[in-house]
């Protein structure tokens, strides 16, 4: 896809969106169950079912998905496809990409060892190696947008409100 078709594809949804704000609010779903065996959850995905487990530094063996990978994972996929939309949009045409997320978590915490460890991922860094005849200007504006419209990141960044609810069957 070229920049005037990104273009053009998108343009209709943003006129939509000016004038109804409303339906820009767009619904997203996962589900998950308890269909495999064990401490696990089975999350459904576009490509498979993924079972996730305990992360072996919370007494996993390593055999399930971590969420906390999982969540780096979204993480990637939200970066990269902005990324390649911004890219286009700007007219760059990167060759190639690769793409890495790390971060830190304290088992401490999750474990509830100590009540003042958090719980949770932090420190998370992205890296990006871009082959793309791009200038330095370009590229840093590439990342601005590409962090300032990246879903999920911004979804880390400001976290949601999440509200586990419980229903009996």
């Amino acid at each position: 896809m070229d920049a005037m078709r990104l273009r053009e594809v998108q343009a209709p949804l943003k006129a939509r969106y000016r004038t109804e704000a409303s339906s820009a609010r767009t619904a997203l779903t996962a589900r998950a169950d308890f269909r495999d065996p064990g401490v696990s959850c089975t999350v459904d995905t576009w490509a498979a079912p993924i079972r996730a487990g305990l992360h072996p530094a919370t007494g996993g063996d390593g055999a399930d998905a971590c969420s906390g990978d999982m969540l780096l994972q979204a993480l990637l996929g939200c970066v990269g496809v902005t990324l390649r939309s911004v890219a286009t949009a700007m007219q760059l045409n990167p060759r190639s990409a690769s793409l890495r997320a790390e971060a830190m978590f304290d088992a401490r915490g999750t474990l509830g060892i100590e009540r003042d460890v958090p719980v949770g991922v932090q420190d998370i860094l992205v890296t990006v190696e871009l082959d793309c005849d791009a200038d330095e200007t370009q590229l840093a504006r590439l990342a601005t947008a590409t962090e300032r419209y990246c879903v999920v990141g911004q979804s880390l960044r400001v976290p949601p409100t999440i509200v586990i609810t419980r229903v009996t069957r």
